[in-house]
C-alpha cells in the first residue's frame, strides 16, 4: 500500500486516547527489552534519541513549510541523508538503499556515520543553538544498544507511527506527552531509573504553588529528566500559549528562562530531549555535579545568571552525587539534601521563590550542627511560608520509602511563622495513587493560610525553642489512644479465651468429631 509523504498508510491507527499512546509506547519498549535493553535505564536513553530525531524531523518539516508560505528562508538543523525522513522512515531513500544492501550496512551507517555527524554538529562553524542541543543529546551515544538490524528496524517503524498526524489533538496532549509516557516507565516500581523521576502530580502542585511568571528565570539544580522545568514552561505559557502576549515574550520563554544541572551521563541527554520536545528551544542544562562543581560539559550553561527568580527541585535521596559532596565537605551520610538546600538558598535572588522536596529526617534532626545551622539559615535568610506533609509511599517507586515534605519559601526576608498542611494520613499505593484533587483544599486555604483539620500555623519562637525541629505534627489530629487499664485488658483476654474454649467443646460434641 502506498504511503503519503509522512509515511502513513490508510491502515495507520489514529492515537485518540492516552491509553492508545501508552500502548504504542509499551509496544516499542517491549521490542527494546528483547534487544539487549532489559531495564528502563537502558532502553529509555536509547529510545530517547530515536524518538527525538523522529519528532525533530516532523517539526523542521513544519517550520520549513511555514517559512515557504511567507516567503522566508529556512535553514534546517539536519540535511540529507541525516534527516529521519531519509534514513529511518519506511519509504526513506537512504533506508531503502541500506536495506537493499548487505546485512550490516544499516548499523555501519548508524554507528559509523549518523551518530558521529550528529555529535559533531556543535563544532561546525556558525552552529545554531538547536544544533548544539542535538550534539549534547547525542553526546553519550557511541552506538545503538539494539542487538539486531531487524529489531532496530521494528523500533524505527513503530516510532515512525508516533506523529502529530496520528495523535488526535482533541483527546490527547501534544507529542511531548508521548515522551512523558516513556519517562513514566522509568518511575515504575522495580525499574532502575526511578531515582530520576518525580511523580508528575507532585511537580504540578509545586509549580502551581510557586506560580512562575514570564520574564522570571527558573532553575533546577538536580533536574533529572527535566520534569520541573517542562511543567514550569507549560504553566508559564498557558494552554495553547494563552499567557504569551507578544513574540518577545515567547522568545524569552523559549531561550532565556530555563536552567538546570544534571550529573548522570545517561539522564543528562534525556533531560535535554524532554525540554526541547516541550518547545524549549534553548534549555540551558549544565552537565556535572552541582554540589562539588565537578564539570563534565558546561557549554550549554554559558551566560547563566548567578541568581534565579524561581528554584524548583527534588534533591536526590543520597546517591553518588551526594556521597562525593559529603566526602568533600566532611558531612555525615544523609546530609545530601542539606547540601542542596544550602545551594538553593544561595542561588535565589532577593524575592526569589523556591519549592523543594525534603526528607522529613532533615526537618526533625537536631543532633547534628549541619542540620541545625542550615535550618537556622533558611529561617533567617528566607520566609519559609509553607510546609506540606506528603503521604508515606509517594516516592516508593523511586526507591525511597521515607516520609517527605514540600517546602515553599521566599528569599530576602526572615521567617516569622510557618503554615503547615498535613496529607500524611492519606493512603497511597499502586491502585490508589496520589491525585491532584487531594490538593484542592490545600490550594483553597493557601492564599490566607487558613486553619483547618489539616492545617495550622507555628510561630518562630516555638520553632527556636525546639532547636529548629520543623517536623509537621498536626495538633488537630485525634489520637485513637487505647485508654483501657491493664486489668480491663486481662479481663477481655480471659473472656475471649472462654469463648474459644466453648467453641472447641461444641465442635467435639458434633457427630463428625465422634466418628
Amino acid at each position: 500500500m502506498a504511503r503519503n509523504r509522512n509515511g502513513r498508510t490508510g491502515t495507520d491507527k489514529i492515537l485518540g486516547t492516552p491509553q492508545s499512546i501508552n500502548t504504542a509506547v509499551k509496544s516499542i519498549c517491549d521490542i527494546m527489552r528483547r534487544s539487549n535493553c532489559a531495564g528502563a535505564l537502558q532502553y529509555v536513553p536509547e529510545l530517547t534519541w530515536i524518538l527525538f530525531l523522529r519528532i525533530l524531523d516532523e517539526r523542521e518539516q513544519r517550520e520549513a513549510e511555514m517559512a515557504e508560505a511567507v516567503g522566508a528562508s529556512y535553514q534546517p538543523s539536519l540535511n540529507e541523508p541525516y534527516r529521519w525522513r531519509d534514513w529511518a522512515a519506511p519509504d526513506g531513500v537512504k533506508r531503502t538503499d541500506l536495506q537493499d544492501a548487505e546485512l550490516g550496512n544499516l548499523f555501519a551507517f548508524v554507528n559509523g556515520d549518523l551518530l558521529p555527524h550528529l555529535k559533531g554538529l556543535a563544532q561546525r562553524p556558525n552552529a545554531t543553538p538547536r544544533q548544539k542541543v542535538i550534539s549534547q543529546i547525542m553526546s553519550g551515544i557511541d552506538r545503538t544498544r539494539i542487538d539486531t538490524e531487524k529489531n532496530f528496524l521494528d523500533v524505527l517503524d513503530k516510532v515512525h507511527e508516533i506523529s502529530s498526524n496520528n495523535v488526535d489533538p482533541t483527546h490527547v496532549f501534544a507529542l511531548s506527552q508521548v515522551y512523558e509516557g516513556l519517562l513514566l516507565k522509568m518511575g515504575e516500581k522495580g525499574n532502575d531509573g526511578g531515582q530520576f523521576f518525580t511523580p508528575r502530580e507532585i511537580i504540578r502542585v509545586m509549580v502551581r504553588a510557586i506560580d512562575p511568571k514570564i520574564g522570571e528565570t527558573v532553575y533546577d539544580p538536580g533536574c533529572g529528566t527535566g520534569g520541573f522545568l517542562a511543567q514550569a514552561y507549560e504553566h508559564m505559557a498557558g494552554k495553547n500559549n494563552e499567557k504569551i502576549t507578544s513574540p518577545a515574550q515567547l522568545e524569552v520563554l523559549k531561550q532565556r528562562t530555563f536552567y538546570g544541572r544534571e550529573k548522570d551521563n545517561q539522564i543528562y541527554p534525556v533531560a535535554l530531549a524532554n525540554l526541547v520536545l516541550h518547545d524549549i528551544d534553548e534549555p540551558h542544562v549544565w552537565h556535572g555535579n552541582t554540589l562539588t562543581g565537578a564539570e563534565t560539559y558546561g557549554g550549554l550553561f554559558e551566560g547563566a545568571p548567578a541568581l534565579y527568580d524561581v528554584v524548583l527541585m527534588n534533591p536526590p535521596f543520597g546517591g553518588r552525587e551526594g556521597r562525593e559532596a559529603q566526602t568533600r565537605f566532611g558531612y555525615k551520610t544523609g546530609a545530601t539534601q542539606v547540601l542542596f538546600l544550602q545551594h538553593v538558598i544561595d542561588s535565589l535572588k532577593s524575592g526569589g521563590r523556591c519549592g523543594i522536596v525534603i526528607d522529613e529526617g532533615v526537618l526533625f534532626r537536631t543532633n547534628e550542627s549541619a542540620f541545625v545551622q542550615t535550618k537556622r539559615k533558611l529561617l533567617n535568610d528566607c520566609d519559609l511560608w509553607c510546609i506540606l506533609s506528603l503521604p508515606p509511599g509517594v516516592f516508593t517507586q523511586a526507591g525511597a520509602g521515607v516520609q517527605t515534605n514540600l517546602l515553599f519559601f521566599t528569599s530576602g526576608r526572615h521567617t516569622e511563622r510557618i503554615w503547615y498542611y498535613d496529607l500524611s494520613d492519606i493512603k497511597v499505593g499502586k491502585r490508589t495513587p496520589l491525585t491532584i484533587d487531594k490538593f484542592d483544599d490545600f490550594f483553597r486555604l493557601l492564599p490566607e493560610r487558613g486553619d483547618s483539620e489539616r492545617s495550622w500555623t507555628v510561630a518562630r519562637a516555638e520553632i527556636e525553642a525546639k532547636n529548629f525541629d520543623l517536623k509537621a505534627v498536626n495538633p488537630h489530629r485525634k489520637n485513637e489512644e487505647d485508654t483501657r487499664t491493664p486489668e480491663e485488658l486481662l479481663d477481655l483476654v480471659e473472656a475471649k479465651g472462654r469463648e474459644v474454649a466453648e467453641a472447641l467443646a461444641g465442635l467435639r460434641r458434633t457427630p463428625s468429631s465422634q466418628t
